[in-house]
């Protein structure tokens, strides 16, 4: 059995939407609060920097949501979500993969800043809105990737739907309280055809569970308050 150590909006989302993805794969999601009992000794003894996702699959546990969704992909072939060795789009399977990483950094960092620093004086202004610009800079990538010239460009790779659009779909899901597709026109279209999928809205949080994004959008000040 698979299970997953999961925080609703976090990056273990990722992971949760993949295993929704692999049809007939049986896993068990746990839930964790986004609190201080990640520190906690029995959560460390799976994920020893205290962050989700963990997963425990045959006796093992894993702690990098990258390394999961590949180790997954890699283990269950046939569901076609990974390409493995000698497939064309092997290297930019891994290059969009681990894309999400960079997307998922900034959204950390602005996270931290709206949200887990609770005085206004902790705050730096002129981080939020560098780190804002950054994602709109990572969605002109993933814009630039999706307006290539290739025949059925719906997704990052050429041979279709993959584990890529699930990470990166997944980083941009969370980009949004943060920075908006507004001038992203193919960007928006991808992240809307994944929004459909059955497996995507599974991994959203609960309708009335919690949640670590409270407010749709949190925008960076036009102005640093202390002047």
């Amino acid at each position: 059995m698979i299970v997953l150590h999961h925080v609703p909006q976090s990056r273990s989302m990722r992971v949760l939407w993949l295993l929704n993805e692999l049809e007939g794969v049986e896993f068990r999601v746990v839930t964790h609060a986004f609190d201080k009992s990640l520190r906690q000794p029995e959560f460390l003894s799976l994920s020893p920097a205290g962050r989700v996702p963990a997963l425990e699959i045959e006796g093992e546990r894993m702690f990098e949501s990258g390394a999961m969704m590949e180790y997954l992909c890699e283990t269950f072939p046939e569901r076609g979500m990974g390409r493995m060795p000698g497939d064309m789009d092997r290297m930019a399977y891994l290059v969009w993969l681990h894309f999400a990483e960079t997307v998922s950094q900034h959204v950390a960092i602005l996270t931290q800043q709206h949200i887990v620093l609770r005085e206004d004086h902790m705050r730096s202004p002129t981080v939020m809105r560098l780190e804002a610009a950054r994602l709109r800079k990572c969605y002109g990538a993933i814009e630039a990737r999706l307006s290539t010239p290739v025949e059925n460009r719906d997704y990052l790779l050429t041979g279709g739907y993959s584990a890529c659009d699930i990470a990166v779909g997944q980083a941009v899901y969370m980009a949004q309280h943060f920075a908006t597709l507004e001038g992203f026109p193919e960007t928006a279209k991808w992240y809307g055809r994944l929004s459909e999928r059955a497996a995507y809205q599974a991994a959203l949080p609960e309708e009335n569970g919690a949640r670590i994004y409270e407010q749709a959008f949190y925008a960076a000040p036009e102005e640093d308050a202390r002047g």
